[in-house]
């Protein structure tokens, strides 16, 4: 008799050992699929913020370039616009390419002017710019403060200056003495797209006008505040003064557009596209560059 209790008692261990075991595997199941469903969702919300932010760009392009032009068309003015679709918000900024400085055509005095009013000393400044204009000329002669492949090897760099225009801004990187630091300021106030030597007061930010050289910031704010004033009333807004002399008159030639879409999960999606009016019937505007961003924080939007 005790030892059919035995018998039952081992067997009553294996049973709950199995039935632990069965829920152990079906919990780990429902995670898996849990898990499995969550990665789904997510790249399907992923995928839905990409064809908004792209779509919004074709927007864009549509609102500033449509025939019909009339007060409700689009400028690349670098304003924020706004709107909402299937609950996602979409914010898209366009700013005219020549309103930033070009780094391949630009005056020496502006591109100094643009390292020193973001924070470069001069001594780094003057080295930097020495080190930009080794890179984008054609000759293998470094400058005083300059860097041509001596001194890129000398720094166990593995590349060198390529001695030609910049094929885009992201180069400026490579430059020898160039810190993330300093890029990342000047990174969103130039272009390699306007191709002019100056810079379209008109529609250019607080931030590149502040590198004209010798304006301080009132004189800036003022005239923004000028500009801002005409633009609402429907009028053409005045040049700057103080910049006439750093002044590029191209405008709408080139346009930057950031889009941004934003899902109600919190997925988030930014074109960035660089577009060129092409000249053709049929293909009035070609993309010059079409890449991925990064998110725009409030504060970080130009005026």
């Amino acid at each position: 008799m005790m030892r059919r209790n035995e018998e039952r008692g081992v067997a009553l261990v294996i049973v709950l050992w199995t039935v632990m075991l069965l829920t152990v595997i079906a919990g780990n199941f429902v995670f898996a699929m849990r898990t499995e469903t969550s990665v789904v969702r997510n790249a399907v919300s992923a995928a839905q913020a990409e064809a908004m932010a792209n779509g919004a760009v074709h927007r864009a392009l549509y609102e500033i370039f449509k025939p019909a032009a009339g007060v409700n068309t689009w400028k690349a003015d670098g304003k924020e616009r706004q709107w909402e679709k299937d609950g996602a918000k979409i914010k898209v900024v366009i700013m005219d390419e020549s309103g930033k400085i070009d780094i391949n055509t630009s005056s020496d005095t502006l591109l100094n002017g643009l390292l020193i009013s973001t924070g470069v000393d001069t001594a780094k400044a003057a080295q930097l710019l020495d080190a930009i204009l080794d890179w984008r000329d054609a000759d293998s002669l470094s400058r005083p403060n300059g860097a041509e492949s001596d001194a890129y090897h000398a720094a166990g760099l593995k590349y060198e200056p390529a001695n030609a225009p910049f094929e885009a801004v992201e180069q400026l990187q490579q430059v020898l003495g160039m810190t993330p630091e300093i890029y990342l300021r000047i990174a969103p106030l130039v272009t390699v797209q306007s191709r002019q030597p100056g810079i379209n007061t008109l529609v250019a930010s607080r931030d590149v006008l502040m590198a004209i050289p010798d304006v301080n910031p009132a004189q800036v704010d003022a005239y923004i505040a000028q500009r801002n004033q005409s633009l609402a009333s429907g009028q053409l807004p005045p040049p700057f003064p103080a910049g006439a002399a750093f002044m590029s008159a191209a405008v709408d030639s080139v346009i930057d557009i950031h889009a941004e879409a934003r899902m109600p999960d919190g997925a988030v999606f930014v074109r960035e596209a660089v577009a060129r009016r092409s000249g053709e019937a049929q293909h009035p505007v070609a993309f010059v560059s079409w890449k991925e961003g990064r998110p725009t924080l409030a504060a970080e939007v130009r005026e």
